[in-house]
């Protein structure tokens, strides 16, 4: 299907439009492709918001999983996919290019976020004895350290045992078909929404415990259980098992999942398979998923494997930590003990006895604690188990020697694992102990020196206070104020930089940046992205910070706190750094931040260099970045909309000595004007208005008293510049050309010897807008006319614009900015297009120079941008 730009194209092609249609044809074609330039822009915009998010998550405190990447992933490039194919229906599929570099992008994403690790063993079930620490990946970590123990520390007795592996989760769920079914549920939840969990979680869970154990599986569990049987006098038949969660990540040290999983105690063969699909299951309970999901663990990474070992009917059970949980320094055992089961201790049923041993030889009790232990958990004959009361509650569950015994048992364990250690035990009517688990103790650090007092006065002046932080941290450094171009050259390493707007352009400063503070701009634009990229912290919006902070000053950026010191605050400096974000080192923060680097990093901040094209793509970011700055050359190149537009446009009505058309793309009239002329009080588009404000807030005095070189400089001119020549056919010929909607606006002037266009769309949301002002030519020689781009361009910098001046034209812009900013800036964008031209023929002389400088400010600040006053305070200090 041909492009809107090749239609065009075909019916203007020799410069007359084609018979075959009628000018409201030809709107409506033209309103086509103006949609698709607003399809771009909101894809643009959703497309960088989405990036925003994703970076919010990489910094940020909040808990998120693999779904979030996914799902942000999905639509990223789904809007990057939109961007790219409406930037090819404007501009007659100039930028196909960008398909494959596109193309390239998203496959190593999709390869990031489909990689999924081999399976660690074949085996379906192993006995424990074949077990060691290194096959966690294939048997979980509990069974993985209990085989460990039983295999390579003979002196410490762990029940009989076999694990059914991850293989054999994988097998189950590809027999039942359920993998896909979990992920369409999963794809859906909501992290911090409960009441969706719940629902999947019971969802899934039902769907595992209606499930088919495969035919080869029961064969292999079956033949194992019996292998089990034999290690024990009594007949098979007879045989209780407990079965026990030992999914992959469980019993990690900062991923234990304690208590999220299921295990069940005293089950005979008949209930066997039934209770292996509850564990499974227990996989997914609500508890355990959200677990997951804030602890940044990818589903399709947690393979649920279970342990099945002899049931110890236990006289006495209970759990021991090697040293103090909450203390790294300690040098003590601490054992909690019951009657009966450790069950009881574990879920917190009974308050259990205490018993704190010193790890110094003589090993020696130092406290003890007897509670009354109302209950017991005990096997029943049959199966399962039952709470009873405890006549001995009041009885210790240990005694002394039995402490000490479990205090060495604790020190080895240590010693093996090289790390202090989560034991669960129990004792047998013998006395004799068995190890049930051995996991790393998750330990909290003691401070190593007192923390700076943040809440009290700091001494420095407070220079700033408020914005929005678009990057966290606390640097100090001298402030460097960034107005334009040269001053990417100029600026020093370690400097804090300090600028009206968060232009893109400002990007490579940032690696040698100490901080960045802006007198505008939000936390989803560019700067803000790579700013988060680089860590450097960032105060956006704090209104005037141009204004307050001088060149050269020491200052201190809080970025979190919103404020701005002079000179250093150590208090600050010194501070511990902020809590790393909540998900930084887990698997999910790994894969987002992999796929992140094919999506945020800009790389493409510089529109005039040589790699500013399709190939020069590296990121997402880079594509949108490219495709918006060339989507609106596309929309609105001045030859192109120049050959139709006069077949059906309205002349303004106003009493203005110069003649202006107006083209309504849509909804830029209030009503539909009959006739050849359209009043200005039937104009609806926002922009358009506030330009024409200018154009007409104060009149022109007419063309600057020219000498004789000036005039001479005219004469020269005009014979030698060949552009004249499209100017009506005479120098003094006038084209202006608006094409508007109600938030849109294109002008294209030219004016005697000076064109120049402002495209701007300006509307509700602050990250839609932009302007786009260009400006060239003069009746004076070239000296003079590259001197009056300067001119303007100084202006126009003044007023928070980004300005380049090549000879003597002259390009600027701005964006992101809210409504009433950018009205004020076309305000005074109409007033240069008026009051500008002509002025090149003084700009050799001085005086007169500084004459129309004065003059153009005082217009500006005084009519122009009269109250109510949108412009930061610094708007009226001199140039």
């Amino acid at each position: 299907m041909a492009s809107v730009f090749q239609r065009l194209k075909s019916i203007f092609g020799g410069g007359k439009p084609s018979p075959q249609l009628s000018m409201e044809e030809l709107r409506a074609l033209f309103k086509t492709k103006y949609h698709a330039f607003k399809l771009l822009l909101n894809a643009n915009n959703t497309a960088l918001q989405l990036m925003t998010d994703m970076e919010a998550a990489l910094h940020g405190h909040q808990s998120f999983g693999m779904t979030f990447i996914r799902s942000h992933c999905t639509a990223v490039c789904v809007n990057v996919f939109s961007l790219i194919r409406n930037l090819n229906e404007l501009s007659g599929n100039r930028y196909l290019a960008l398909e494959p570099v596109f193309q390239s992008i998203r496959g190593k994403i999709e390869d990031l976020l489909g990689a999924k690790p081999p399976l660690a063993l074949k085996d379906l079930v192993l006995p424990l004895t074949a077990v060691t620490k290194e096959m966690a990946d294939g048997v979980g970590s509990k069974m993985a350290n209990l085989g460990e123990i039983k295999t390579r520390v003979p002196q410490i007795r762990v029940p009989g045992g076999l694990v059914i592996t991850a293989a054999a989760y994988e097998l189950f769920l590809a027999h039942n078909g359920l993998q896909e079914e979990i992920n369409r549920r999963l794809q859906a939840l909501e992290v911090q929404d409960i009441a969706d969990l719940h629902r999947a979680s019971s969802e899934i869970q039902m769907l595992i415990i209606n499930g088919e154990v495969p035919p080869e599986l029961t064969e292999a569990i079956s033949q194992g259980f019996d292998r089990l049987g034999g290690e024990d006098p009594a007949p098979v038949a007879n045989l209780r098992v407990a079965l026990r969660s030992s999914a992959i990540g469980e019993d990690a040290v900062d991923t234990s999942f304690a208590g999220q999983y299921r295990s069940e105690l005293n089950v005979s063969r008949e209930n066997l398979f039934t209770v292996y699909k509850e564990i499974l299951a227990s996989k997914y309970a609500l508890t355990a998923t959200s677990y997951r999901l804030h602890k940044g663990l990818r589903d399709e990474d947690v393979a649920m494997c279970v342990g099945v070992m002899r049931m110890v009917e236990a006289a006495a059970g209970g759990v021991m930590y090697s040293r103090d949980p909450m203390d790294i320094r300690s040098q003590a055992i601490f054992i909690n003990g019951v009657h009966g089961l450790a069950k009881t201790v574990v879920d917190g049923t009974v308050s259990p006895d205490l018993w704190v041993v010193s790890r110094e030889e003589p090993l020696s009790i130092i406290r003890k604690e007897i509670r009354d232990k109302k209950q017991k958990a005990v096997c029943l004959p049959e199966e399962g188990i039952v709470l009873e009361g405890d006549p001995q509650g009041q009885a210790p569950a240990l005694t002394d020697a039995q402490v000490l015994d479990l205090a060495r048992t604790a020190l080895l364990l240590e010693e093996h694992f090289q790390s202090p250690q989560d034991i669960e035990w129990c004792l047998d009517a013998q006395g004799q102990l068995y190890i049930l688990q051995s996991r790393p103790l998750k330990q909290m650090s003691s401070p190593t020196r007192e923390a700076p007092v943040l809440d009290s006065p700091i001494d420095q002046p407070l220079l700033l206070q408020g914005g929005e932080v678009a990057s966290s941290g606390v640097a100090a450094g001298p402030v460097y104020l960034v107005k334009n171009n040269l001053d990417l050259l100029k600026f020093p390493e370690g400097a804090v930089l300090v600028t009206k707007l968060p232009h893109p352009g400002w990007a490579p400063l940032l690696p040698r940046a100490a901080a960045v503070v802006t007198d505008r701009g939000g936390i989803t634009g560019h700067l803000a992205n790579v700013a988060r990229e680089f860590s450097i912290p960032a105060l956006f919006n704090t209104g005037e910070a141009t204004a307050r902070l001088k060149n050269g000053e020491l200052i201190t950026v809080d970025a979190d706190g919103h404020a701005v010191y002079q000179g250093r605050v150590e208090s600050l400096l010194q501070a511990p750094p902020l809590k790393k974000g909540l998900m930084v080192g887990t698997p999910v923060f790994k894969t987002l931040k992999e796929v992140m680097a094919h999506i945020t990093p800009l790389n493409l901040t510089d529109a005039s260099a040589p790699d500013f094209k399709p190939q020069g793509c590296r990121t997402l970011h880079d594509i949108t970045r490219f495709a918006h700055e060339v989507s609106v050359k596309e929309m609105f190149a001045f030859d192109q909309a120049q050959t139709w537009s006069k077949y059906f446009i309205k002349r303004l009505a106003a009493d203005v000595p110069l003649q202006w058309w107006v083209l309504n793309l849509e909804d830029g009239f209030k009503e539909e004007a009959p006739g050849k002329e359209v009043q200005l009080d039937n104009i609806a588009s926002i922009p358009m208005l506030a330009l024409w404000e200018g154009i007409t807030a104060v009149p022109w005095e007419g063309p600057p008293p020219v000498d004789t070189k000036g005039f001479l400089s005219i004469v020269m001119g005009a014979a030698t510049d060949p552009n004249l020549a499209t100017a009506g056919g005479t120098i003094y010929g006038n084209q202006n050309y608006f094409m508007i909607s109600k938030y849109f606006c294109n002008l294209t002037s030219r004016l005697g010897f000076h064109f120049s266009t402002v495209e701007a769309l300006v509307g509700e949301e602050p990250y839609e807008n932009y302007i786009r002002f260009t400006f060239k030519g003069g009746a004076a020689d070239y000296p003079r006319r590259v001197l009056r781009a300067k001119f303007v361009g100084e202006v126009l910098e003044h007023y928070d614009f980004q300005v380049t001046v090549q000879e003597d034209a002259l390009f600027a812009r701005l964006e992101g900015e809210p409504m009433d900013y950018m009205l004020s800036r076309l305000r005074i964008l109409g007033y240069v297009t008026i009051h500008t031209r002509q002025i090149d023929m003084v700009m050799l002389n001085a005086g007169d120079v500084q004459h129309y400088r004065q003059k153009i400010l005082n217009d500006l600040d005084n009519s122009i941008l009269a109250p109510p006053q949108t412009q930061p305070p610094s708007t009226t200090a001199p140039l």
